[in-house]
């Protein structure tokens, strides 16, 4: 097993401060990422998705459940199988608490092939109480590049897609697939896909950290039980 190298506490803190300014120069260029992420255009969704929930049929509209902007995880779960996908349900579990996401004026979804009938006791499984809604009836996971043909048969590829809402003119901001999920989970790693992103001042490009008409950023923060919504 090779494990790190043994070294005085004095060489540990020089290797420590050199792979530091590396760290720092990286959350400078990851912030400037973010910024042309931001920057990116939209597309206006025209096709009417049905999906299935827990209060019936759902419109992509109803997903966003009233907030500015909707994160949906493309859950990887065909209609054939028995159980979801176990990365996608890795991701799942590692999420924090809802509430600091809506604060934001984003909500958050997950959406897999499977009739929600399946869907419905796997949840309870994981003890997931996260929305979750079914595709099966609509093209929506073929048109997001989640179910595609290869060789003759439809297969999953987990994905996360942003959506930014005016009025009721939905829009579709940004996705990545696979490898695009690493390091993702978090609050901030969820905002930071988004068109709004964290809504701190310091975000570019600049106005969008009052969009929502709130309390901006790290300044809004409270414990989850404490928020209004």
């Amino acid at each position: 097993m090779s494990l790190p190298e043994i070294a005085t506490r004095a060489d540990w803190r020089a290797a420590r401060a050199a792979l530091l300014a590396k760290e720092k120069a990286a959350t400078r260029a990851r912030d400037a990422l973010n910024a042309e992420r931001r920057g990116l255009p939209m597309v206006e969704i025209d096709k009417e998705y049905v999906f299935e929930g827990g209060c019936g049929k759902a419109t992509l509209l109803d997903l966003f459940e009233g907030r500015d902007q909707l994160v949906v995880y493309h859950f990887m779960f065909a209609p054939e199988w028995d159980a979801g996908c176990r990365s996608c349900s890795a991701f799942l579990d590692q999420l924090g608490h809802l509430a600091h996401l809506r604060a934001r004026g984003t909500s958050f979804a997950a959406v897999s092939r499977a009739p929600y009938p399946k869907i419905l006791p796997f949840k309870a499984r994981m003890g997931w109480t996260l929305p979750w809604y079914s595709s099966f009836v609509s093209d929506f996971n073929a048109d997001f590049e989640v179910t595609r043909a290869h060789e003759g048969e439809l297969v999953e590829r987990p994905g996360l897609s942003c959506f930014l809402r005016e009025g009721e003119r939905v829009f579709h901001t940004y996705s990545t697939y696979e490898r695009g999920l690493d390091g993702l989970g978090s609050t901030t790693s969820l905002l930071d896909l988004t068109a709004l992103g964290r809504q701190e001042p310091w975000e570019k490009p600049e106005g969008r950290a009052t969009a929502l008409g709130a309390p901006a950023g790290s300044e809004a923060v409270r414990y989850h039980d404490e928020y209004e919504d």
